[in-house]
């Protein structure tokens, strides 16, 4: 390792320059000086006897915020050579010693083939610099040197000739890595051409925040010469509105260092309407010290309005996907105006109102166009920003809508063209002089509005009406075509609720008049029905039910539900009612019914590509006996609540729907308690789409099972469970007190019936069997007061008596109903019903049933247990006497 290198004393150094010099001009012929410079030194000797002293440090007070070492000419160190005009090196500076690693010990006083090491190229051409420079006076190049390492080393020289006071004349060189030199250069050169062709507006400030450097873009955007920024602060450049915002940016970033980076402005000149992109940071130098600010200034007035503009497009895009949210599902037209003008305030609008006409709204047929000032219209849906009275008297809900002749709302009415009202002095155009909605309209400062039809097909179905009030901007043409948008999907929707409203009142015309209008109210049963519709987003179903009065007081209760929704599930209710009535009326029993319905399955659906799938439950009580036989066809279970228990779900056999087939239907007997309530009903009262069945069957036992005064009563309590929000389906309900006389409890189980209304007979097989049916019949009708009767119902009776002693063999039964009418009932074991016949003049026999036929007002037959009963009925007298009276 190279021991370092003792610095010369001053004196010593001082004493060998000028031994060298003497030598120098002793040798050297006299050259004139070309040079009188007078800020050079006076002698080399003298550069050379003071001292250098040391770099400050950071603990130098003169030096503030740290050392200075990170200066230009840290990086580019320049090295001092002063040589004689023959090439000897009379001073070798320490910067040269850093750069080239000679030191001077070795180079001074030796001439330049010590530096350039005997290479005769570098030794010629640096013998031709050192004459030009002492025939110039100066000299400036690139310049190829050997370091101490036999290195070759390019610098960038330049030399000047200097003349001692003596006239002794020295060639200086100042010598730099070129390489280093060259990038300091570049660095510069690059740093000028950014700072002036930037399109950027790029300012420095110093610590004080006054400008140091500004390039011409920001002088033009600020509309000051560059010249008049410089030394000046932001406040002293800009209006006082924006020079206030800024500086306190300026000021927090210089305090923190925490950069500000496209902080978007409003621009400084309020009458060139503008926006800017401000960016600063703090400037320091290598070493960390705090120099100023630095600041990036954009006019992104475009990119604004373009970003703007990209936004007020996604905010309208998000509108119109939120209406078509909140109005596609939608099939009420009065609903759909209500969110049309919630959807658009305050979105688009301060105060929105819908206006629909009536036959619009009403789901009727659309009037003939083109409209008048006396089409009836109607305030369908309002929106304001602020409620209150006056925006209620402005916009009321339901009430209708006037118009004058030629006004803004009839002229939109009658052309389907758009029209936009700009003054608040034109409101007056909008609709009849005093109206109170004009003074509203005046008190809430509405200064803008739109007036757009809602068509649908080419029609006009209303008008929707947008109106902008206080500071808000008034409406523009671009906000008029897009409400134009809006109006259009709307009516299009409008339109179609319309038209499905339509057609579900006919639906539901079509199905309510195909079910009872009135149920019987029979002795024995208490009865109470409802239908309910589903809800205006479901088409009508095919639910239904029936009440059939049967032969011997007793009834059969019925309900169903067809599979599908519309006017063809309502028709095929309709057959399918018909056809189960029809079949009531031979009072089969009731899973012989279903067989015989589904065999008929083909012959009620809509065509053969649509099959009848329908669930049915029926049910036969008989207030005599107290007997209730069931059977159901994969219908809900009915539900069974005896007085004072809990509700029980009757297990009935399921079977299948019927159109299924493949499983038989089957029946349950029972005997019930007086005062029992029978619950039939369809799926949509018990299901819903957010819970099991099971669950909406207990809720329906839990309503079931409380106290009520009447089964009506009930019926309007089970009714009001309903989850109308849910969309349900169709709902058939049917409650039927068994063994009630019209009260609600019934009488208690077993007790005596003061004034008896059914009795029984058995009688023998046996010739006399019809002489003593015909005593019992008249003692009975006498009891009864019913003795207009008494003839026909003894000839009647002793005619079926007779025709059942003379096939049957086993003990016949005779049984008196007394009701709305009075019913003789005569059964035997014989299983074949009897079959009337036309009878010859001649003939002694075969006019039983020809009498029954004709002098009965309803007769008929059918089948029980393993025998048949025949029956009658004679209508009662006008006011017959109460029995006993």
């Amino acid at each position: 390792m190279r021991e370092p290198r003792r610095r010369p004393s001053s004196a010593a150094a001082h004493a060998r320059l000028r031994r060298r010099a003497v030598a120098a001009r002793s040798e050297a012929p006299y050259a004139s000086p070309r040079s009188t410079r007078t800020d050079q030194p006076e002698t080399p000797t003298q550069l050379r006897a003071r001292p250098a002293a040391p770099y400050p440090t950071a603990a130098d007070p003169a030096v503030p915020n740290g050392p200075r070492g990170g200066s230009v000419l840290d990086m580019v160190r320049v090295a001092i050579v002063m040589m004689d005009t023959s090439g000897r090196f009379v001073l070798w500076s320490p910067a040269a010693e850093e750069l080239l690693g000679w030191p001077s010990e070795t180079l001074v006083g030796r001439g330049l083939e010590a530096l350039l090491g005997g290479d005769p190229e570098l030794l010629r051409r640096g013998r031709e610099v050192i004459a030009a420079v002492v025939r110039d006076g100066g000299w400036r190049g690139p310049a190829m040197v050997r370091n101490s390492d036999n290195e070759k080393v390019a610098l960038d020289a330049r030399l000047s000739l200097l003349v001692d006071g003596e006239g002794v004349p020295f060639v200086l060189a100042r010598l730099a890595d070129a390489g280093k030199l060259g990038s300091v250069e570049r660095d510069l050169a690059l740093q000028d051409a950014l700072f002036e062709q930037s399109p950027l507006g790029i300012a420095v400030f110093d610590r004080q925040l006054r400008y140091v450097r500004v390039n011409s873009t920001l002088a033009r955007m600020n509309g000051l010469p560059i010249a008049d920024h410089l030394g000046r602060t932001t406040g002293e450049t800009l209006p006082e509105r924006a020079a206030d915002e800024v500086s306190a940016i300026q000021r927090q970033v210089l305090a923190t260092g925490e950069p500000v980076i496209d902080l978007t402005v409003a621009g400084p000149d309020p009458r060139k309407p503008g926006f800017r992109s401000i960016s600063y940071s703090r400037l320091h130098d290598r070493t960390g010290r705090v120099l100023g600010v630095t600041g990036m200034i954009m006019d992104v007035t475009d990119r604004y309005r373009a970003v703007a503009k990209v936004e007020h497009a996604r905010r309208r895009l998000a509108l119109l996907n939120e209406l078509g949210s909140r109005i596609g599902d939608l099939l009420d037209p009065v609903r759909i105006a209500q969110e049309l003008a919630s959807a658009l305030v305050p979105a688009l609008a301060d105060f929105a109102g819908v206006v629909l006409l009536r036959a619009v709204a009403d789901g009727d047929d659309l009037p003939h166009p083109p409209h008048t000032r006396l089409t009836p219209l109607v305030m369908s849906g309002t929106a304001a920003a602020e409620p209150g009275p006056l925006a209620d008297a402005m916009m009321t809900p339901g009430e209708p809508v006037t118009m004058g002749e030629g006004s803004m709302f009839a002229r939109v009415l009658r052309s389907g063209i758009a029209e936009q009202l700009e003054s608040p002095v034109l409101l007056e155009d909008t609709t009849v002089p005093d109206d109170p909605r004009l003074r509203a309209a005046y008190e809430l400062g509405v200064h803008s509005m739109l007036v757009v039809p809602l068509r649908a097909r080419g029609i006009v179905l209303g008008l929707l009406v947008l109106s902008r009030a206080g500071r808000r901007e008034g409406f523009d043409r671009d906000e008029l075509a897009f409400a134009g948008e809006l109006a259009d999907r709307a009516g299009s929707s409008i339109d179609n609720a319309r038209l499905y409203a339509r057609e579900r009142a006919a639906a539901l015309m079509l199905q309510r008049s195909l079910l009872p209008q009135s149920v019987p109210q029979l002795p024995g049963v208490e009865i109470a029905h409802r239908y309910v519709p589903g809800s205006s987003g479901t088409e009508v179903g095919g639910d239904w039910f029936d009440v059939i009065p049967l032969p011997a007081g007793r009834v059969a209760l019925v309900v169903g539900d067809v599979m599908g929704h519309g006017l063809r599930a309502a028709a095929t209710m309709g057959r399918l009612r018909t056809a189960v009535r029809t079949l009531a009326g031979l009072d089969l029993p009731p899973a012989t019914l279903l067989q015989h319905v589904h065999d008929l399955a083909d012959d009620l659906a809509q065509g053969p590509e649509e099959a009848l799938i329908a669930t049915c439950v029926y049910a036969v009580y008989d207030p005599a006996s107290r007997r209730l036989v069931l059977a159901k066809a994969g219908h809900t279970p009915p539900l069974l609540i005896p007085a004072g228990e809990p509700a029980q779900v009757l297990d009935l056999p399921s079977g299948t729907p019927l159109g299924v087939g493949g499983v038989p239907f089957a029946s349950v007997e029972l005997t019930v308690a007086e005062g029992t309530l029978l619950v039939l009903y369809t799926d949509g009262l018990v299901e819903s789409r957010t819970e099991d069945i099971d669950v909406g069957t207990a809720r329906l036992s839990t309503v079931l099972e409380g106290p009520h005064a009447s089964v009506e009563e009930l019926c309007d309590r089970v009714v009001g469970t309903l989850q109308r929000g849910q969309e349900p389906d169709d709902v058939a309900l049917l409650l039927a007190r068994l063994g009630s006389s019209g009260s609600a409890g019934g009488a208690p189980a077993g007790a005596p019936d003061p004034s008896p209304l059914t009795v029984a007979w058995t009688l023998a097989a046996e010739p006399t069997a019809a002489s003593r049916a015909r005593r019992l019949v008249r003692s009975t009708l006498l009891d009864w007061g019913l003795l207009p009767l008494l003839d026909t119902a003894q000839l009647l009776v002793s005619e079926l008596v007779t025709n059942s002693v003379r096939y049957a063999e086993a003990p016949i039964g005779l049984r008196l109903s007394r009701g709305r009418t009075l019913l003789v009932e005569v059964s035997d074991p014989l299983a074949d019903p009897p079959l009337e016949r036309d009878s010859a003049g001649t003939d002694e026999g075969g006019r039983g049933l020809q009498l029954v036929h004709r002098l009965a007002d309803r007769w008929g037959t059918r089948a029980e247990g393993t025998g048949k009963v025949v029956w009658f009925e004679q209508a009662l007298p006008a006011d017959p006497p109460v029995p006993g009276g």
